[in-house]
């Protein structure tokens, strides 16, 4: 067990110290370049038409008078794709440009390429398109039997788990319906990029994105071009959280470039932005616990319905990472849960910092916390008797071979001090500036609650991550295709790089598509796929200059430490020394161990590893107003190893910040398919007086077999038991039983 006191920031590198990342000292004095700051002579501007409707048949398009508009060379719909009308991140499904019908208020018509971002605006909005305005489907559970609304139905995927006795029952039943609302990634870089053709009919897309392997894939297809004909660039990327993981502007600013022949660049203003990317899924969930008198939960019944919005994305994928962990981080022994993905005519729903993990864990910890009231159990201790370990299994019969250490992060959270109770202050209370609140109506609330999480892909997804590593004369280059988002992995590969050749001069080449997938910057998987991608490209380095040095000097050397060491013993040479005046290199991909899809009763190996944390928020409560001020926000979580403290501070803070936006704050508000908030003064986000003091009361450090230096991912337990750690708390001030987040004010003072 290792707290984060015990790290410290050093100046040197190597893994298990905060080394400072490379684009720090760049970002924070504004010389990083990020994909909106691209630029190209000769550049033209993009802009794209939205449908303003949520369902629609386009009778005609008119975009005659546009075209004429002084400085504007350029206007395509549906009929100038030149491949597919359709991609997609799991299942082409979504058109590039609409066509007959749209499906989501949002939807891309029509795009434009002018001289000037202005013009480029000038000329949408004189694009006339004749509408016939159809009935939107906007509610997910009538979506499961209504009239389907794309080709491939409603219903994108239907997920039955039955495990074990479907007769079992306990001693107390109690049920409770959820609802989670649609959040936004809210990353503060907007969706932005630039397309340059080349005068052989290709074309280079430098671009803000996870996954540009993926990207690609699409782009080729739409433009009915060999793979090597696209070639895709990392640009700098001003945060994802899964938004970006879905194409957006990608194909639109090659067909741009492709037919003007000049470079073509998009930046999606804010609004735009909200229409232009993916969110979190929606969530209407049902739970019938059954437990025994001792505290034990003897089964779960649930049904768990998703909106995927107009198209599939990443609903089938969210909705099994929904259904495996439905009943949490604890040892159930039968489960019966039935979940659907479905579309409807509300904005696309896919991946968002959690993946599936935040619906149910949300549902599952109000649960657990009426099954304590209704035990007259203390909540900690239920949890405690519930909790897996290490051989368990989970409700798919997958047992848990890595680190489970989920009494471990319970009980040394439940034992970090309470915050002090606080002088009074009128600034600190609920309402804050507002100066609303009289300490005579705050009452505190404590909460507490617990996640699973599983890293990688799953479900026999073929997931690898290929590196390079090149050395000449001491000098260190390393190439991936892995996408920093911010999560830090640029950090991680000069650390791994210094920690097995013993050098910190290290490169990274700038991540693109001249070398073999990396996979996507999600799922909790970078650190252990394009980490462990890295780490064996180093080491393969280093068995090679073992070997040449063994031919030149007829000696056998072992590698002690990063010290080649004689088999006599009489010579030692540090690798980073025996480096220089050489030349080496070696690519490698790394796979992890396979997983597999599900069966038809959902059981099956489908997951890789987990990883567990656990949260406790204290809440001050102003009922009479329904005003809420988190106090604080303490934290234990399963970690394997850390492999640099001060980022994995920063993940750990970063995650719960989006917890307290979701569990009080952020919310997409729709009426008929519409967004009516998509601007930064309408969707509420946590600002620093928001955000509580965050407490990390201990980092669990149990190494992770098969992962590089035992290390888990670190970024997605955060956000997903700090909302339901927070309502917990509301709850306990205020008494309501409150099943819908986020919390909203009028569901605290007009109970």
């Amino acid at each position: 067990m290792t707290t984060i006191e015990s790290h410290k920031v050093a100046t040197d590198s190597g893994v298990g110290v905060s080394a400072q990342r490379p684009d720090a000292i760049p970002k924070v004095t504004g010389k990083f370049a990020f994909s909106s700051d691209l630029s190209s002579q000769n550049m033209l501007w993009g802009r794209t038409l939205r449908s303003p409707h949520s369902s629609a048949r386009i009778r005609n398009i008119d975009y005659s008078e546009a075209l004429a508009i002084t400085g504007v060379h350029a206007i395509l719909t549906a009929t100038d794709v030149p491949g597919k009308n359709l991609f997609g991140l799991e299942h082409p499904d979504q058109p590039v440009l609409a066509d007959d019908i749209v499906r989501y208020a949002g939807e891309p018509i029509a795009i434009v390429a002018a001289e000037h971002p202005e013009i480029a605006a000038k000329a949408i909005g004189a694009i006339n398109v004749d509408f016939e305005i159809l009935t939107p489907l906007v509610d997910s559970e009538i979506a499961i039997t209504a009239e389907p609304i794309h080709p491939e139905g409603n219903v994108i995927r239907h997920l039955v788990i039955d495990y074990g006795d479907p007769n079992a029952s306990g001693e107390l039943i109690v049920e409770g319906t959820y609802e989670v609302g649609m959040q936004d990634q809210a990353f503060m870089g907007t969706e932005s990029g630039m397309a340059v053709p080349s005068s052989d009919g290709s074309v280079d897309l430098f671009i803000s994105t996870q996954w540009l392997h993926s990207d690609r894939n699409q782009i080729i297809e739409a433009l009915d071009l060999p793979e090597d004909m696209v070639r895709l660039t990392l640009a700098g990327v001003g945060g994802a959280f899964g938004g970006r993981e879905d194409v957006s502007m990608h194909v639109h600013l090659c067909m741009l470039a492709l037919h003007t022949g000049r470079p073509v660049k998009m930046v999606y203003d804010r609004n735009e932005s909200f229409l232009g990317h993916v969110h979190r899924h929606p969530a209407k969930i049902w739970y019938r616990h059954h437990a025994n008198r001792d505290g034990r939960i003897v089964k779960v019944e649930g049904k768990i319905i998703l909106d995927g919005g107009a198209y599939a994305s990443t609903t089938s994928a969210v909705l099994a990472n929904a259904c495996c962990f439905s009943t949490g981080p604890y040892n159930v022994a039968n489960a019966q849960i039935e979940g659907w993905g479905v579309r409807t005519n509300n904005p696309p729903c896919g991946a968002m910092r959690g993946f599936g993990n935040v619906q149910t864990c949300f549902a599952i910890e109000a649960q657990m916390d009426k099954v304590a009231t209704a035990l007259n159990v203390d909540p900690i201790e239920l949890r405690l008797r519930n909790a897996l370990k290490t051989g368990d299994k989970i409700i798919t019969g997958q047992i848990i071979t890595g680190a489970a250490p989920v009494k471990e992060v319970i009980t040394s959270l439940a034992g970090h001090p309470m915050p002090e109770p606080a002088e009074d202050n009128l600034l600190a209370r609920p309402g804050g500036t507002g100066r609303t609140s009289d300490q005579k109506h705050i009452k505190r609330g404590i909460g507490f609650a617990v996640s699973i999480k599983n890293l990688m892909f799953a479900e026999g997804f073929d997931d690898s991550s290929e590196a390079l590593c090149r050395v000449n004369d001491g000098a260190v280059a390393i190439h991936t295709a892995c996408v920093e988002v911010g999560q830090g992995f640029v950090t991680l590969v000069q650390q791994i790089a210094e920690e097995v050749l013993g050098t910190s001069d290290v490169e990274i080449i700038p991540a693109d598509t001249s070398i073999g997938s990396a996979g996507s910057t999600s799922a909790s998987r970078q650190t252990w796929m394009s980490g462990g991608a890295v780490l064996k490209a180093c080491e393969a380095v280093v068995k090679n200059l073992t070997e040449q040095i063994e031919r030149e000097e007829g000696v056998r050397y072992q590698n002690i430490d990063g010290t080649l060491v004689s088999e006599d013993g009489a010579t030692t040479i540090p690798i980073g020394d025996a480096l220089r005046g050489r030349s080496l290199e070696e690519k490698v991909v790394h796979h992890h161990a396979p997983t597999f899809p599900l069966n038809e009763k959902g059981q099956g190996n489908a997951h890789v590893s987990f990883a567990f944390a656990a949260h406790r928020a204290v809440v001050d409560v102003d009922q009479e107003l329904g005003l809420v001020r988190v106090i604080e926000i303490a934290t234990s979580q399963d970690v394997g190893r850390i492999l640099n403290p001060l980022q994995a501070v920063g993940q750990i803070e970063g995650g719960i910040a989006q917890g307290l936006g979701l569990a009080v704050l952020e919310e997409l508000i729709m009426k008929d398919g519409v967004i009516q908030n998509a601007n930064f003064t309408d969707y509420l986000l946590p600002t620093a007086l928001d955000t509580p003091p965050i407490e990390i009361a201990s980092l669990i450090e149990e190494p992770e077999p098969g992962a590089p230096f035992g290390a888990k991912g670190i970024g997605e337990p955060p956000t997903i038991s700090s909302t339901p750690a927070i309502v917990a708390a509301i709850r306990d001030a205020t008494g309501l039983d409150l099943r819908r987040v986020p919390v909203r004010p009028e569901d605290i003072a007009l109970e």
